[in-house]
């Protein structure tokens, strides 16, 4: 029989919300406006996940103190100005529908509490989320301590939990902290990439989560 999950966990983007594209563009507009190298695409896409010191850290390992602000505030201001991004197709019924089953949901996020403050504020199923993290207020992922304190917050074991994400980043904190974990195959990362850390269920459609949940074997 399926483990009687309690506690769904999100990620925000790639899993909920389809924003790498906005993402990919407005780094590389502060990317040029600073006078740094611009990155690909692809390069830029391996980092979405990570909170945003973690994420230029990574980009440019050897970036200064001065550079790495002024990035910083360059990509806030093109994130903060563009519209929001949209939820994948599917998204809010699968998730007001789950809200409606009794499933207690959080999100834990590497975006900073402003972005996804003015994201909760621009769609219709922020109500469903009973605590959210961010990588601006907790050590960001990969680091399990995000889950830690969500799992504390809402007085729910490891072992009732279950994390939904679409990069490794996601993953490996499940993974860190003895959390079960599903994997998506329509984010930023490559399934092959999510699969080494052996997750219970792949999804190919997010509106596949609950008739998996509701299905006993």
């Amino acid at each position: 029989m399926r483990k009687d999950y309690k506690l769904l966990i999100f990620d925000w983007d790639g899993t909920l919300i389809d924003s790498q594209h906005g993402i990919v563009s407005c780094m590389k507009s502060a990317m040029r406006d600073v006078g740094l190298p611009v990155l690909n695409d692809d390069e830029i896409q391996n980092i979405i996940g990570l909170g945003l010191y973690e994420a230029i850290t990574t980009l440019y390992p050897n970036v200064t103190e001065d550079h790495y602000t002024k990035l910083v505030d360059r990509y806030r201001h093109h994130f903060l100005s563009m519209e929001q991004s949209l939820p994948f197709e599917g998204v809010p019924a699968a998730l007001n529908q789950l809200y409606a089953q009794g499933y207690v949901m959080a999100v834990a996020t590497g975006k900073g509490r402003v972005g996804l403050e003015r994201a909760l504020q621009s769609i219709q199923f922020g109500h469903v989320f009973k605590a959210t993290r961010c990588a601006d207020e907790t050590q960001s992922k990969p680091h399990p301590q995000m889950l830690y304190e969500i799992l504390d917050e809402l007085q729910v074991s490891a072992e009732s939990a279950l994390m939904v994400g679409d990069t490794e980043y996601d993953l490996a904190m499940a993974q860190s902290a003895e959390v079960d974990c599903v994997a998506v195959s329509y984010g930023v990362h490559d399934i092959e990439r999510l699969h080494q850390y052996s997750p219970v269920q792949t999804l190919n459609h997010f509106s596949e989560l609950l008739p998996w949940l509701s299905t006993d074997y």
